[in-house]
C-alpha cells in the first residue's frame, strides 16, 4: 500500500486492509533526471514463455520463463516485476505532470504540488543545510531533563516531526459497530523490518543487528557525536528497541481482528504504563476529553512502562534522537542519504544503487498531495470507458462469486444466506474518489523538503483524528489514483481499483475476454475474496465483527484454511526460507478463490458471446492457445519476477503476499481447470492428487 504516514499505515492494518499486489520498495537518492519514457508493458506477452519447459510441471517457469531471462533487475530496484513495469510507466507520467507544475503551474494547486516536488529535487539546499532541518527536534528532545517530561516530548515529535516513537495512536472505525469512528493506540517504535529481526538467533539475523548497530553509529556520527558517543547511544537505542520488540504481537497474530480490540478507559491505559503521562500525552493532541479507546496491544505498553522506567535518561533520550533522525534521514544532506540507502537498501535489501533522486521525489509527492495530484493524472491516463468496462467486469465477478457460493459442497444453508447478504452489499470504487480531498490547509514551501513532509504528516494525522465521533466517510480512498494496487476494506466492505492498475498488464480493452479475465478479473475476484478469507470472513454485512458461520462450517472453514496455510509454508523462497503460510494466509486464499471466480465469469461470458466471435480466433484457438490457455497465461504473466535473495528473505518475514512464483504455482495446483486446460495428468506437480479449496 502507498500509506502517507507511519500512524496511517498502523490504522490500515488494524482495519484489516488487504490489498492485491506487494509493496514497492523504498526509494533513496541519485540522479536528476530520466531519460526516456518507460515503455508500455504488454498483456498477453507470448515473447515472455518458454515452451522448452512443460506447464504442467512449473507454470510459472512456462508463462514467465523468458521474461524472467531477459529482464534482469535494474541496479536501482531490489524486485523486478510486471507491477514495477507498469508502476515505472505511471511514475515517469506523474513525474511529467510534476515537473511540468514545477515549472509552469496552471492552478493554485499544481502551484502546491508543483512545490512540494521541487523542494523534494533540490539537492543543493539539501546539502547547503546538512543536518540544519534537524535542528528544532534536536533540542526538544536535548530539553528533556525529567522522564516526567517524556509524554509531552513525545506528543510533540508525534504531532510535528513524524518520528514515530514508542506507539501510534488514531482513529478507526469500531470493529463492533462499523458505524462509529474511534481512537486506538498500538504498539510501534521498531526500526527492522519486523520483531523477528531483534529476536532470532540464527548467524544471519545476528549479523544484520551487529551491521545495524554499525550504521547507527555511523549516523549519530554524521550528526556530529564522536565516535566512543555515537557506539554508546547505538548500543543503547538496540537494547530499547530489543525490549519493544520483546513486547511486540507478531503479524501473524495481528490478523486476528480480537487480538487487536482491547477497549480501555484511559485510567485502564494508564495502569498499564503508569510511569507515562498519558492524560498530558491526549491533553497535547487536544483529545483531553476522550474517555475510553481501543489498546491494540496490552502487553506492548507494559514492556514500554518498564523501559521508561528501567532505561536510564540518555537512553531514552538517545532512542528519541535516533528515530527523529532516521525518519528524517533521506530529505537530509548526500552523507545521510547515502548511509541510509547503504544498510536499509544495500544491505537489507541487495540493491545495488541508488535510485533516481525524480523517481522519489515523484513517489514522495504522489504521497503526499495523491489526490491532488492525481486530478490531473486521471484526465490524462484513465478514459471514462475504462470505468464503465470495470463496472461490468465487476457485476459479472459477483454474479460468479454468487454461484460458487451456492456450490460449495462444505457450506451449510444458513451460512450460504449470510455470505450472500455480505457479497450483495459489498460497494465497489473504480479509479479514483467521487471527492477529492481538500490540501487548502496544508502550507507547503519551495524551499522546505524536510519541513513540507512534517507538514504534511501533521495535516493528515489532523484530519484522521478530526473523524473521532463522527459518521464513516464510506467515499474516502486509501490509494492514490496512480497506485499499481488494489485493496478490500473490511470494515466498510467495499472492493477498491484505483486507475493506475487497470491497464497492461492486467486489463487492455483491445483483448479478448479470456485474457482480461485472467489479469483484472482476478483482481478483482482477489479483492471480493478477501470478503471470506480467514479475516474478511470475520465481518459481517456491515463490516462489524461477528461470527456468521454455523458452528460446523466454521470448522470445516478452518480446516481448509489450515490446509492452505500449510501447503504455502512448504514453499521456499530461498536458501533456508519458507514462506510464513499463516501471515499469507488471507493473500493466498483470495488468490485461489479470485482465479476460481474469474474463470467461472469468463466461461459465461464465452458462452453467451462465444470464442469464435473474438477477433483472431480461429478453430477455437489465438495465437495458437485456447480461452481457456490464454486465461491462465494471462494470470501468470502478472507475477513475473525477478528479486534480489536478501528482499526475498525481508519479504517472507514481513509481506501478507506470497512471491509471484508461488502466487502462481500455488494457484494453479489447487485449481483442477488448469490441468484440464494444459492435459495434465493428475500427480503431476502443477496437478497433484491432493490439493487445497476453500472458496
Amino acid at each position: 500500500m502507498n500509506l502517507k504516514s507511519p500512524s496511517l499505515a498502523c490504522l490500515l492494518l488494524l482495519s484489516g486492509g488487504l490489498c492485491f499486489g506487494q509493496s514497492l520498495m523504498t526509494m533513496t537518492d541519485n540522479g536528476s533526471a530520466p531519460t526516456s519514457e518507460p515503455k508500455k508493458p504488454v498483456i498477453f506477452d507470448l515473447s515472455a514463455i518458454d515452451k522448452t519447459v512443460d506447464p504442467c510441471t512449473d507454470f510459472y517457469k512456462y508463462a514467465c520463463g523468458n521474461w524472467v531471462k531477459n529482464n534482469p533487475i535494474p541496479s536501482d530496484q531490489v524486485r523486478w516485476g510486471r507491477f514495477n513495469e507498469l508502476a515505472e510507466r505511471n511514475n515517469y507520467l506523474l513525474y511529467a505532470d510534476l515537473k511540468a507544475a514545477a515549472d509552469a503551474p496552471k492552478s493554485a494547486l499544481q502551484k502546491k504540488y508543483g512545490d512540494y516536488f521541487a523542494a523534494c529535487m533540490n539537492v543543493d539546499l539539501a546539502d547547503k543545510l546538512g543536518a540544519a532541518p534537524l535542528k528544532l527536534q534536536m533540542a526538544a528532545i536535548a530539553g528533556l531533563n525529567d522522564k516526567k517530561q517524556l509524554a509531552a516530548l513525545v506528543s510533540e515529535l508525534h504531532n510535528f516531526y513524524a518520528v514515530p516513537v514508542f506507539y501510534f495512536l488514531g482513529v478507526q472505525q469500531d470493529q463492533k459497530d462499523s458505524s462509529q469512528q474511534i481512537a486506538t493506540t498500538m504498539q510501534g517504535g521498531l526500526t527492522l523490518p519486523d520483531r523477528d529481526y531483534y529476536l532470532t538467533d540464527d548467524a544471519r539475523s545476528q549479523k544484520i543487528r551487529e551491521q545495524y548497530v554499525e550504521h547507527v553509529t555511523k549516523m549519530f556520527m554524521l550528526l556530529g557525536d564522536s565516535a566512543e558517543k555515537a557506539a554508546a547511544e547505538a548500543k543503547d537505542v538496540m537494547s530499547v528497541e530489543t525490549a519493544l520488540a520483546k513486547g511486540s504481537t507478531s503479524r501473524v497474530e495481528l490478523r486476528n481482528p480480537a487480538n487487536r480490540y482491547h477497549m480501555m478507559t484511559i485510567a485502564e491505559l494508564q495502569a498499564l504504563s503508569p510511569d507515562y503521562n498519558w492524560t498530558t500525552y491526549l491533553t497535547s493532541i487536544k483529545m483531553n476529553e476522550l474517555k475510553s479507546l481501543n489498546v491494540a496491544t496490552p502487553a506492548f505498553f507494559k514492556t514500554m512502562n518498564e523501559q521508561i522506567d528501567g532505561q536510564s535518561l540518555d537512553a531514552l533520550k538517545s532512542y528519541l534522537r535516533w528515530q527523529a533522525l532516521r525518519t528524517a534521514a533521506p530529505a537530509l544532506s548526500k552523507p545521510f542519504v547515502d548511509e541510509n540507502f547503504n544498510f536499509f537498501q544495500a544491505t537489507l535489501q541487495g540493491q545495488k544503487e541508488q535510485t533516481p533522486r525524480w523517481k522519489r521525489c515523484t513517489r514522495a509527492t504522489d504521497a503526499a498531495l495523491g489526490e491532488a495530484v492525481g486530478q490531473d493524472w486521471v484526465k490524462q491516463n484513465f478514459p471514462p470507458d475504462a470505468k464503465a468496462n470495470m463496472e461490468k467486469l465487476v457485476a459479472a465477478l459477483e454474479k460468479a462469486l454468487g454461484e460458487d457460493i451456492q456450490s460449495l459442497p462444505w457450506m451449510s444453508e444458513p451460512t450460504k444466506v449470510e455470505a450472500e447478504a455480505k457479497l450483495n452489499t459489498i460497494r465497489q470504487k473504480i479509479g479514483y474518489p467521487e471527492n477529492w480531498r481538500d490540501y487548502s490547509k496544508l502550507t507547503v514551501k519551495r524551499d522546505d523538503f524536510l519541513g513540507n513532509t512534517e507538514r504534511n504528516f501533521e495535516f493528515e494525522r489532523q484530519r484522521n483524528l478530526a473523524k473521532l465521533g463522527k459518521p464513516v466517510d464510506e467515499k474516502e480512498w486509501g490509494m492514490t489514483p496512480p497506485t499499481v494496487n488494489a485493496y478490500y476494506n473490511p470494515p466498510q466492505n467495499d472492493i477498491n481499483f484505483p486507475a493506475g492498475i487497470l491497464q497492461p498488464p492486467f486489463f487492455d480493452n483491445s483483448m479478448d475476454p479470456a485474457v482480461n479475465f485472467g489479469g483484472i478479473g482476478v483482481v478483482i475476484g482477489h479483492e471480493m475474496t478477501h470478503g471470506f478469507d480467514d479475516q474478511g470472513s470475520k465481518y459481517d454485512l456491515h463490516g462489524n465483527v461477528r461470527t456468521w458461520f454455523t458452528a460446523d462450517d466454521l470448522k470445516k472453514f478452518n480446516e481448509r484454511t489450515d490446509c492452505v496455510a500449510n501447503e504455502y509454508s512448504g514453499f521456499q523462497v530461498a536458501e533456508g526460507q519458507n514462506l510464513n503460510g499463516k501471515l499469507t494466509l488471507g493473500e493466498n486464499t483470495a488468490d485461489n478463490g479470485g482465479i476460481r471466480i474469474a474463470y467461472q465469469a469468463l466461461l459465461e461470458t464465452i458462452a453467451k458471446q462465444g470464442a469464435a466471435a473474438e477477433p483472431g480466433y480461429s478453430n477455437g484457438e489465438r495465437d495458437g492457445y485456447t480461452p481457456e490457455q490464454r486465461f491462465f497465461i494471462s494470470f501468470g504473466q502478472v507475477w513475473c519476477q525477478n528479486a534480489t535473495e536478501q528482499s526475498a528473505r525481508v519479504l517472507a518475514k514481513t509481506d501478507p503476499h506470497s512471491s509471484g512464483e508461488w502466487r502462481v504455482k500455488g494457484t494453479v495446483q489447487n485449481f483442477d481447470a488448469f490441468g484440464k486446460a494444459f492435459g495434465c495428468k493428475v500427480g503431476q506437480p502443477m496437478m497433484p492428487t491432493n490439493s487445497c479449496r476453500v472458496w
